[in-house]
């Protein structure tokens, strides 16, 4: 680091943006995303969305995983009790999207803080099937609790509105989602500038210190269950409003698989890395079914061939990832960027 470099006081070491030239890269992405709708086809547009919703829960599971140490496979659980909230509530109210939507991340956290209760005894890979217990008992739950969810048949509900206006659209739904993907990026972001951001991350580092220096864990422990439930439950209830339909199938426990994965590739203890993840884990498979799509011409048994392919060749890219790059996408970008920084003087 340069003499020049050094920062001179506290709020300056922890400003978001630490150049000008930071801000300008921000404001053309903030141009980019403003425009992005009116460019794209159907298809972009629809996988935006999807990307957006993707990053919402996988920022929760960061919170949680990344920079918390708590592993968990109930994410898929968490987001079907926001979308189940999201849909009662339009069913049998007239409350706006934002009002639902807090209202899922509420419930969502609330059903979090219960499951996060075995966090003080048991830790790692239980902590990990204690949760996966909590995703197959609410999966059981949605499933049989028709006089709420429905059942098999799930749910339908009315498009999201505020005001008299109605999102019916993807095109409409993305300037729900997206906005919505920034403020909760923003929020994390903030969030460990706090004193309970810093407690999360001494618990991730060292929990036994963390108590000895005072940090209670339990409290903490559940605190970042709840915001990661949070975070699910409103990606949950975005997903409600995006499909319009709620079943207990469209949150299955490779789901749960998912937004780990994505959290893992991405860089865990990085919201970079939850972007990056995200967007790999949504888009990879849709690259791949598309390469499906370009080959059929040529070779007809394409599709039958590279159908079972496709997991396969997935699951490979994961392992990659963790064998070659355990720090993840966000390492990568990291890389790039000192890259560059030195380049050409790079001896």
């Amino acid at each position: 680091m340069r003499i020049g470099d050094a920062k001179q006081t506290y709020l300056a070491d922890e400003a978001i943006w630490t150049s000008s030239t930071q801000k300008a890269w921000f404001t053309l992405l903030l141009v980019a995303l403003l425009g992005f709708p009116f460019l794209a086809n159907p298809y972009l547009l629809y996988l935006g969305c999807l990307v957006g919703i993707a990053i919402i829960s996988t920022t929760g599971l960061n919170i949680l995983t990344g920079y918390t140490g708590l592993i968990s496979l109930g994410q898929a659980g968490f987001m079907g009790v926001g979308a189940y909230t999201v849909a009662w509530l339009s069913l049998h109210t007239a409350l706006p999207f934002p009002v639902t939507l807090l209202a899922a991340g509420l419930v969502a956290a609330a059903v979090g803080v219960l499951v996060g209760l075995p966090s003080l005894r048991v830790k790692g890979l239980y902590l990990a099937i204690a949760t996966l217990a909590a995703s197959v008992f609410l999966h059981f739950i949605f499933a049989e609790w028709k006089s709420v969810t429905g059942g098999m048949e799930g749910l339908s509900l009315r498009p999201a509105h505020l005001f008299g206006l109605e999102f019916r659209s993807d095109f409409a739904m993305y300037f729900i989602i997206v906005p919505l993907a920034i403020l909760a990026l923003f929020c994390a972001k903030n969030l460990f500038r706090t004193r309970v951001g810093r407690a999360f991350i001494a618990i991730r580092d060292r929990d036994i210190s963390a108590e000895i220096l005072g940090i209670p864990l339990l409290k903490y422990k559940l605190m970042s269950f709840a915001l990661s439930s949070f975070y699910a439950g409103v990606a949950g209830g975005l997903f409600a409003y995006f499909y319009r339909v709620v079943t207990p199938e469209s949150f299955p426990l490779s789901m749960s698989i998912f937004y780990l994965a994505a959290v893992i590739v991405g860089g865990m203890g990085n919201l970079l890395g939850g972007i990056l993840g995200a967007a790999f884990m949504t888009l990879v498979p849709e690259a791949l079914k598309l390469l499906t799509a370009a080959m059929t011409p040529f070779w007809p048994d394409a599709p039958v061939f590279m159908s079972p392919m496709l997991e396969i060749i997935f699951g490979a890219l994961i392992v990659g990832f963790l064998i070659f790059e355990p720090h993840g996408l966000a390492e990568i970008w990291r890389r790039i960027r000192r890259f560059f920084h030195l380049w050409p003087f790079r001896s």
